[in-house]
């Protein structure tokens, strides 16, 4: 169970955060506006994975993350990117179907994607990712590898790994039917995934797929009754509505100005990673997860050069 006021307790780890999944090119309309008639892009390294990995290194805690990309010029741009970044590649595996991208519209408000799949979901299991785990204090996923085989297959054992060696297991219920396959139920094995993890982090359009309309309320007591551990429910400008099924907390938000939100997300979860490595209690690493994204949220990118987590806190005055 967890409790607001206290930290969470992790053994010791040559690892702090492990992410695995969906490492793929961002392309970003360079002018606002919520369709594709943007003539001009430009091209980010992305993915969940690789964003909350890179996220956390800057923030000042270990990670690694286990991801496939193609043999292929973007390919080669992404491991670039994360080489660049003084990240460990040796998790990236290349595999021979072509490198995913999303195609983004840029927004202050939610980002319009168009998704072209290919290497992301070829992620296979093996000795050195099981290593990876057993070294690991938190496991991250998200929708994108449980949405295909192999990589779901993949994302199955590494979370009995993790459950076994007792890993902090957070997922982002980011379902997208466009990223499923059309003859099957993407939204019953989302559901089907919420009791096996800790954290649960979705937004008001995550719980409407997945659910259908409710009130913030309404979308946090459906996914505690599925078994939930922890539900951060995001809200945009209204902040996030945080429950551990005993304790609900209204969280406000800390941006102050919006330049791009692709990424804004994944900036939460790494200050909030990053805080409860360090020891913060639940509810100051809320608080930090917030002032993180809000620092992304003033840069176009997924990924920006965030400073150590210690002075976004006196940045934010946490």
């Amino acid at each position: 169970m967890f409790n607001f006021g206290e930290a969470i307790p992790f053994e010791n780890q040559t690892n702090d955060v492990l992410t695995v999944g969906e490492l793929l090119v961002d392309m970003i309309a360079n002018e606002y506006g919520e369709d594709t008639a943007c003539n001009g892009y430009t091209r980010y390294s992305g993915g969940s994975p690789s964003n909350i990995a890179i996220n956390v290194h800057r923030l000042g805690i270990r990670s690694h993350v286990a991801s496939a990309v193609g043999k292929d010029g973007l390919g080669g741009f992404l491991i670039r990117g994360l080489q660049s970044a003084e990240m460990d590649t040796s998790g990236i595996q290349q595999v021979e179907s072509s490198t995913s991208m999303v195609v983004i519209t840029k927004s202050q408000s939610t980002p319009t994607p168009i998704f072209y799949r290919g290497a992301d979901y070829g992620l296979e299991y093996n000795d050195e990712l099981e290593q990876a785990v057993i070294n690991s204090k938190i496991l991250h996923f998200s929708c994108w590898p449980i949405s295909r085989v192999p990589s779901r297959d993949t994302v199955e054992r590494v979370i009995e790994v993790a459950r076994k060696h007792k890993l902090l297991i957070g997922f982002d219920p980011n379902y997208h039917p466009l990223i499923w396959p059309q003859d099957e139920d993407g939204v019953a094995y989302v559901k089907s995934m919420i009791p096996k993890v800790d954290i649960i982090k979705p937004s008001e359009d995550d719980a409407e797929r997945l659910f259908g309309p409710g009130t913030p309320a309404e979308q946090v007591g459906r996914f505690l009754a599925l078994g939930a551990k922890l539900v951060i429910m995001t809200l945009g400008k209204d902040g996030a509505l945080v429950s551990n099924g005993r304790e609900t907390l209204a969280f406000a938000t800390r941006a102050t100005r919006i330049e791009d939100t692709t990424g804004a997300g994944d900036a939460f979860w790494s200050g909030l990673y990053a805080a409860v490595v360090k020891g913060y209690t639940l509810r100051e690493s809320l608080e930090l997860g917030f002032a993180v994204s809000a620092y992304k949220l003033k840069y176009t990118g997924a990924v920006v050069n965030l400073p150590a987590l210690e002075v976004i806190q006196q940045e934010y005055n946490l």
